[in-house]
């Protein structure tokens, strides 16, 4: 099961050559920046454990990748949602579809009569671990402090690749959910003594949400990564034309990226690169998550052909 060393490749976009960091080579179960976060739930045991809980959307990466986990290791895993539309529960291939095939137990709160309005990290803290004694749980999308031990290995994967390519001056790009990555990649880099630094995007929230996010995982505000603003306000989920012509720029250029976050994070990039004075490398982290295109991509067909 391959859960490190991903090789760099590089395109072209913007007139200038982008080096990526290509995390989606990981194993498929657990590609991307999932195979990162769960690392440490993959190279530890938990004797007590016997069932793994989380949180979010019920087409999410982490959704599928926590069902896989939990298959490995002989767990259950309950995963919390807000609703599931009836497209969700319709289609044939995606993460939610895998879930399940996995075995996860996928509840919609909106049918649960004693939700009494709380958000799905609520519940879960107020009524679903109250009687779990042998329960893991696993913030929205792997948002702890577990996290960093994987991470920690890619940041070293990145120094290691640098030195190598006789790089002085280096900047890692990727777009962020929770900017649980992003922020323990940066901290990494800082605490190592590397001038390498982190760029990043807010995919979800905006960036104010974000810099929350950053705070719940340290309060050392030396640590937070920079905060790239987009050009406008994207809506997590929402389809844009922008955002799918960027994508196919990309695809044409040999590496295939997903359609949730990535599209955003080049479209910061490009406008980072264009107001940015000096010509820093960047290596941009491929965020995995291919799975979740056979849902997003036939929506982004029948709206924009």
């Amino acid at each position: 099961m391959k859960l490190s060393n991903t090789p760099v490749d590089s395109l072209m976009m913007f007139d200038r050559q982008i080096f990526i960091k290509r995390d989606d080579l990981l194993h498929p179960e657990f590609s991307g920046n999932k195979a990162r976060k769960f690392a440490y739930f993959l190279a530890h045991d938990f004797p007590g454990a016997k069932k793994l809980i989380g949180y979010g959307s019920p087409q999410a990466n982490s959704l599928y990748s926590m069902s896989a986990l939990a298959k490995l290791k002989g767990w259950t895993l309950d995963f919390y949602v807000d609703h599931i539309a009836a497209q969700v529960k319709s289609q044939t291939e995606g993460n939610y579809v895998e879930a399940c095939a996995n075995g996860a137990n996928v509840i919609d709160l909106s049918e649960r009569h004693d939700r009494e309005g709380r958000s799905c990290e609520e519940y879960i803290k107020e009524k679903a671990l109250i009687d779990e004694t042998q329960a893991l749980f696993v913030p929205e999308g792997g948002r702890c402090e577990y996290a960093e031990f994987g991470v920690a290995q890619l940041a070293r994967e990145i120094v290691d690749w640098a030195v190598q390519a006789n790089l002085e001056q280096l900047k890692v790009f990727l777009p962020s959910g929770t900017g649980t990555t992003a922020l323990f990649l940066n901290k990494y880099f800082i605490e190592s003594g590397s001038n390498i630094r982190v760029l990043t995007c807010a995919c979800v929230g905006g960036d104010e949400y974000l810099n929350l996010q950053f705070t719940q995982l340290s309060q050392f505000k030396t640590f937070y990564p920079e905060i790239i603003s987009l050009p406008k306000k994207y809506h997590f989920g929402k389809l844009y034309r922008e955002c799918y012509e960027m994508w196919q720029r990309i695809d044409k250029q040999g590496i295939r990226f997903e359609l949730l976050y990535d599209p955003v994070g080049w479209i910061a990039l490009e406008a980072y690169l264009k107001s940015a004075s000096e010509q820093t490398s960047i290596i941009y982290i491929h965020q995995g998550g291919l799975l979740g295109n056979a849902s997003m991509l036939p929506r982004y067909k029948r709206k924009f052909g």
